[in-house]
Formats: structure tokens, C-alpha cells, sequence
């Protein structure tokens, strides 16, 4: 490899040592280069582009707008006495029944003989025949047994018998009524909607434009110097770029109060219930009466067999005859009285009083209607990094390939895109440098030497 005219080495070392921990570095190997080529390490510049980026610098808001309530007058009816009810009372209706009561019983008898008038059969004769297995209970009357006859004992009891049911009478108690004072509703209680305002605030904001990075610009002391041509290069960071935005912000948001409007009412005079009418019972007890009532105490008792009994011999007959006679009951005929109908009480409906009173009524409620104040926003342009800075090789002009001639085609091109190289006299020095340097960053170009990619941006061909 050919020997780097002395200013490109500068340059190339500054590139290699001073940027290498802020760029990328791809020169860990060397390309595959030809005979009377020259290569040095470079920078490649970061690339950049600018967006646009929109700001909110005043919120969407709400603005309230408040419908009153509307109201109309009716008329409505109001009680002034209430509906009550009238108690008559019903008395109970009575009647007579006649019934008959039983005071003697019918009894069986037992006789001598069949026929009316005989004489009572013995007890030892009628003892006898049911002894004997006869069953004088289910003889029928007329049939007559050998016997002996013990009549039945009896005594008076007394009875008692209803005459006069138990009853009601029914006593009525008037209904108690009081004038009173009443407020009547006139005009039902609303609400009022007060719109409150949204309030604001001012707020400040900072806004990146341009993004911290690394530029090379000369050095001020002997300590940085380079090489024996006394230009000196440094690698520095230039601070980003920032842009105070001051935007309008809500602190409080729109919203309703609510006031309450009291009822309003009027004072009527109401004639009221205390207390209803009412019925009060009066109980009538039954009344019975004591009727005397022959009652039996012990039955007949009997001994010996049926006469109609021809299986028997006369000569067992022994003389004493029972037969079966019958005595009616003796009944005695009671009058009573009564309850056809029962005490009880008529209701007669008394209907309430009303009075027609002009009301205002709530027809519809006070509402709200919110209107939507849309956000505004502001178009700030700042610069986006696209790509880092890098370290390549490159192809750059040496003893080689140099003449006078080209540095200076290369000192006229520099000229004649506006970048102050000096006279074209065919020397790189200082100035020369510094032309290349700000032509290569001006126009996005790798720097750190006259690379191939800059000549033939300046329009010069080897």
C-alpha cells in the first residue's frame, strides 16, 4: 500500500481514533485492494429525516347549555270529607214451635193372663221363666209364659226443657267526627339545572427538534495536534435541539349544579274520621223450665215357659201364668220460643266530599345539553436519526494516483460549489482540507480523506 499524502492521514486518524466509541466500527478487515490503490478508515455520517409530529395544545372540552323545566296549571280534585258509613241496627224476629216431650216411657208388661185387667205376673214367676232360658224381652206382647211376675220400680225425676232460645240485642254507637287543617299540594317541587363552566390552565411542554450527535470541528491547543501541518481535528457532541410548547389544559371540566325549588302548598279545612260507627252486642240467655219425667229403676224379672209350648206335659204346668202385656208412653205437649231472624245492623254508604283546587304541575324537568369543544393541536417538525455514523474503508487519492492537475480540478470543483479551497495552484494544504471536509458533510458524504465516492461527486474522474 502506497503512502497517504499527510493531511488525508490526519484526517483518517482523527476518524479512527477520536469517533471510534461513538460510530460503528466495520474495518476489521481490510478490502481486497489492487496495486496503486489507497484505502483509509472513514466516518459515514449519521443520516437523519425530518417528521412531523401533532400536538395537543388546547383539550377537547364541553360546553353546557341549561333547558328550564316547563310547567302548566290543572285542576285537580281534592277531598275535603272522607267517605264513611251509616249504622242502622236490624232487630231479631221471633216465632213459637210446638214440640211434644216424652214424660213417662213405654213400658212392657207382664200378667197373669192376656187379656186387660189380669194381675201383674210375680217376680218369682217371671225370674223362674228366665232361668229357664226364656227370653222375655223378645216375646211379643200377647204371648204368655208360665211365670212368675216382679213388676219394674220406677221414680220421678226432673227434666229441664228449653222455652226461650238464647238471643242478641244489638245497640249502636254513632260515628265521632273533627274539623281539621290539612296543607294541600298546589305545586310539586322541582329542580333547576345551573350550568358551571369549564376552567383552564396554561402548561408548558418541551418538544426534541434535533436529537444529541457528533460533529468534527477544529482543535485549540498543541496537545491535540496531529501531524506537522498544524491542522488539528476533534471529535465533539453538539446537544440536541429543544422546542418549549405552551398549550392550554382543562382543570376543572364543565358540569351542573342542581338547585332544589321547594313545594309549594295551601292550607284547607277537612272534616275527618276519628272514629267509624260501630255495633255493641247484648247478649239474652235461653230460658228452660223443670218438667217431672217417671224414669225406671229396675226391669221386671221372670221365670218359667211359653203356654203356646205343646212339647211340654200339662201335668208340668204349675199354675202360674205370665203373659207379655204392653203400656204406651205418655207424652205432654211444650210451646217454645224462638229467634226466626237473628239481631243485626244495616250499612248505608256515605260518599266523600271533594273540592276542585287549580295545581301548576312539573310538565317536563330542567335538563342539560352538552356541546363537544373539539381539542386543537400544533404541527412541530423534528429530526428523526435513520441511521448511526459508521467506520468503513474506502478508496481515497494517494501519491499514486494524485498530480498536481487533479488537486487542482479538485481545488476549481471545490470552489465552484461555494466552498473556499483556495487558489487552484495544485498544493493541499489547510485550506484545501477544510473545503473537502465541509463539501463531504454538506453533502452526506463519508469523511475522513478524499475518498472516490467525493471526486466523483465533484465531477472528477481519474
Amino acid at each position: 500500500m502506497k503512502r497517504l499524502i499527510t493531511s488525508s492521514a490526519a484526517v483518517a486518524l482523527i476518524a479512527g481514533a477520536a469517533s471510534v466509541s461513538a460510530a460503528v466500527d466495520n474495518t476489521a478487515t481490510l478490502p481486497n485492494a489492487r496495486a496503486g490503490e489507497c484505502y483509509a478508515k472513514v466516518v459515514i455520517p449519521a443520516t437523519y429525516k425530518n417528521e412531523t409530529t401533532e400536538l395537543v395544545v388546547k383539550q377537547a372540552a364541553e360546553k353546557i347549555e341549561v333547558v328550564p323545566a316547563k310547567y302548566e296549571w290543572t285542576t285537580e280534585r281534592v277531598l275535603v270529607k272522607e267517605a264513611s258509613k251509616k249504622i242502622t241496627p236490624v232487630p231479631a224476629t221471633y216465632g213459637t214451635e210446638t214440640s211434644k216431650v216424652e214424660v213417662s216411657p213405654a213400658t212392657r208388661a207382664y200378667s197373669v193372663a192376656a187379656s186387660s185387667g189380669s194381675a201383674p205376673a210375680s217376680p218369682s214367676n217371671i225370674a223362674a221363666a228366665k232361668a229357664a232360658g226364656i227370653n222375655l224381652d223378645a216375646a211379643k206382647v200377647g204371648e204368655c209364659f208360665h211365670e212368675h211376675y216382679k213388676p219394674a220400680q220406677y221414680k220421678e225425676e226432673p227434666v229441664e226443657v228449653l222455652v226461650s232460645q238464647a238471643s242478641e240485642t244489638v245497640e249502636i254507637v254513632p260515628a265521632k267526627y273533627e274539623w281539621v287543617e290539612e296543607r294541600l299540594l298546589v305545586k310539586d317541587a322541582s329542580k333547576k339545572v345551573v350550568a358551571v363552566p369549564a376552567t383552564y390552565k396554561e402548561a408548558s411542554e418541551k418538544v426534541m427538534v434535533s436529537p444529541e450527535k457528533t460533529e468534527w470541528k477544529k482543535g485549540r491547543g498543541l496537545v491535540e495536534r496531529i501531524d506537522t501541518t498544524g491542522e488539528i481535528m476533534c471529535l465533539v457532541t453538539v446537544p440536541a435541539v429543544y422546542k418549549t410548547i405552551t398549550k392550554r389544559i382543562i382543570d376543572t371540566p364543565a358540569s351542573t349544579k342542581v338547585v332544589e325549588i321547594p313545594a309549594e302548598y295551601t292550607t284547607q279545612k277537612v272534616r275527618k274520621l276519628v272514629s267509624p260507627a260501630s255495633e255493641k252486642r247484648i247478649a239474652i240467655p235461653e230460658k228452660k223450665s223443670s218438667v217431672m219425667k217417671t224414669v225406671k229403676v229396675a226391669d221386671e224379672s221372670f221365670v218359667w215357659h211359653e203356654i203356646s209350648d205343646t212339647t211340654m206335659k200339662a201335668s208340668s204346668k204349675t199354675g202360674n201364668q205370665v203373659c207379655v202385656t204392653a203400656k204406651p208412653a205418655k207424652f205432654k205437649t211444650v210451646t217454645s220460643r224462638v229467634v226466626k231472624t237473628p239481631a243485626a245492623t244495616k250499612v248505608t254508604e256515605i260518599p266523600a266530599e271533594y273540592k276542585d283546587v287549580k295545581v301548576r304541575k312539573l310538565v317536563t324537568p330542567a335538563s342539560e345539553k352538552r356541546i363537544a369543544i373539539p381539542e386543537q393541536k400544533q404541527t412541530v417538525t423534528k429530526s428523526v436519526k435513520v441511521s448511526d455514523e459508521r467506520l468503513e474503508w474506502r478508496q481515497v487519492l494517494c501519491e499514486t494516483n494524485m498530480s498536481v492537475d487533479v488537486v487542482k480540478n479538485i481545488q476549481a470543483a471545490l470552489n465552484k460549489a461555494g466552498f473556499d479551497a483556495g487558489p487552484a495552484d495544485g498544493r493541499i494544504g489547510t485550506g484545501t482540507l477544510r473545503a473537502v471536509d465541509a463539501y463531504q458533510r454538506k453533502n452526506g458524504l463519508s469523511t475522513g480523506g478524499l475518498t472516490f465516492d467525493t471526486l466523483k461527486s465533484l465531477g472528477i474522474n481519474l
